[in-house]
């Protein structure tokens, strides 16, 4: 659990009223889950227990007995997800303690304090523990059996959904390591796991989490399989089990080993990525959108894995300026900002359908949307108005009085059952992600205006046009 403690005040004042809120808000929120735990149900929950998955199954084999049998799953979602706790437990997620340990990180570099950081390590702390058991190299998956069509996927199956998330947070808390080590602040921390782990330890966190690093690139480069689809793209596995074909598996599998193959000067990594990075550009439709497959079945647009695959686009041409990636990324936002929101400006599931949906707006796309317009705001300016509709539609509509997020805006009413790895997580670090981005703003603001003072009355002359 996060310290039972209540944080100092943070250095960081942020002086617009978008971004005041916003630390109120991740402040509240902390607390909230202190109080709350850090397992939750999930959107999942109605199919992760035996019933659901038996519905579902059938639902994949015979789709008219199929559709009997989650129709009261389906009815529950709908008017009353409070049910979810009728057909499993609660269990902790993986893909959200690596969120939460990202945000908190983000925290920890918007206000210098200490306690955030001591907040992310308890997190990577839990992923030690939570990794695959009995694969070789550092991977995560699921924590319940997934039904999809082609079958069912056991718990700790590695996804290459899941798995890129950890790496991206423990390399931004080795890179904060990293940098108090280089100024020579001691390092204080301990990320050993409680005894009642499974008996990884993180005895040195700097040196840990680099080791870390380096088993997830290998999953990811020798575990996670290739498929050729051209003469310069491969698509990518799914798990190390499966075949290609999902878009985001190989956008995500291209920016884990973009990164790695310059964190750990490995070209061969870079070799692989570039061909999923090329199937990823091969698949963008003329429109400008991707569909989730190229199996001719799959074949919906939707938020949040559009953005997942332009967030991947968008790290990899931060990380090389790949010409082809960046006019991608062009394409891709024009569609996005065309067809993926509402007439209010806030985020739609989907642009292309793949059947009836019970809710009108998921917490997730909102999270997403966010991170997306972070990162591409500066190259594609039409995103700043967005990032300020979406942040300011979440600070009015999406917060509930106990600090945590409303999960989906249902048809009728509202979705308020807490699940981490629905949103919560993916939340959170998106609003500590924005105040990050806030305070290096002003950070770069202040020290223009200071280095501005400094100059000469004939240098500020200088630069007044005649």
């Amino acid at each position: 659990m996060i310290p039972d403690c209540n944080p100092p005040p943070s250095v960081f004042r942020p002086r617009s009223s978008a971004a005041h809120r916003v630390s109120d808000a991740l402040t509240n929120f902390t607390e909230w889950l202190r109080e709350f735990g850090e397992t939750s149900w999930d959107h999942q929950s109605f199919f992760a227990g035996p019933v659901g998955r038996g519905a579902k199954s059938l639902y994949y084999r015979n789709r008219l007995l199929g559709t009997a049998a989650v129709a009261p799953m389906i009815f529950f979602e709908a008017f009353l997800p409070s049910a979810r706790r009728l057909f499993h437990h609660i269990i902790r997620f993986p893909i959200a303690d690596a969120h939460y340990a990202m945000g908190f990180a983000f925290l920890y570099e918007a206000t210098g304090d200490f306690s955030h950081l001591e907040n992310a390590v308890h997190f990577l702390t839990e992923l030690t523990k939570s990794r695959c058991r009995g694969v070789e190299e550092y991977c995560w998956g699921y924590p319940f059996d997934w039904v999809t069509r082609n079958g069912i996927l056991k718990e700790q199956t590695p996804l290459i959904t899941t798995t890129p998330y950890v790496y991206e947070a423990f390399l931004q808390v080795y890179e904060i390591l990293e940098k108090k080590r280089a100024e020579g602040e001691p390092l204080t921390l301990s990320l050993s796991p409680s005894s009642k782990g499974r008996g990884d330890s993180l005895t040195e966190p700097h040196s840990e989490c680099e080791q870390i690093l380096e088993s997830i690139a290998r999953h990811a480069a020798s575990d996670i399989k290739d498929f050729r689809t051209s003469e310069t793209a491969s698509s990518c596995s799914y798990t190390p089990y499966d075949g290609g074909g999902v878009i985001n598996a190989a956008a995500y599998r291209a920016f884990l080993l973009t990164s790695a193959s310059l964190f750990l000067s490995n070209d061969e990594y870079w070799r692989i990525a570039e061909r999923n990075l090329n199937f990823v550009l091969e698949t963008q439709n003329s429109d400008g959108s991707w569909f989730y497959a190229v199996d001719g079945v799959r074949d919906f647009v939707d938020h949040y894995h559009t953005c997942f695959v332009m967030k991947a686009l968008a790290k990899i041409y931060a990380l090389t300026r790949h010409d082809a990636c960046g006019d991608a990324l062009t394409k891709g936002v024009a569609y996005y900002v065309e067809n993926l929101f509402a007439e209010d400006g806030l985020p739609k599931p989907f642009s292309k359908a793949p059947r009836l949906t019970v809710y009108k707006r998921e917490l997730y796309d909102c999270a997403e949307c966010i991170n997306l317009c972070l990162l591409l705001r500066d190259r594609f300016p039409q995103l700043e108005m967005t990032l300020k509709t979406v942040v300011e539609g979440i600070l009015k509509d999406w917060i509930k009085p106990d600090g945590c997020f409303r999960s989906r805006r249902l048809h009728f009413g509202w979705d308020d059952v807490p699940m981490h790895r629905w949103g919560q997580a993916q939340m959170f670090r998106s609003l500590a992600f924005y105040l990050n981005e806030t305070a290096k703003r002003a950070k770069t603001e202040q020290s223009t205006l200071d280095h501005s003072s400094r100059r000469s009355p004939s240098e500020v002359g200088s630069t007044i046009p005649i």
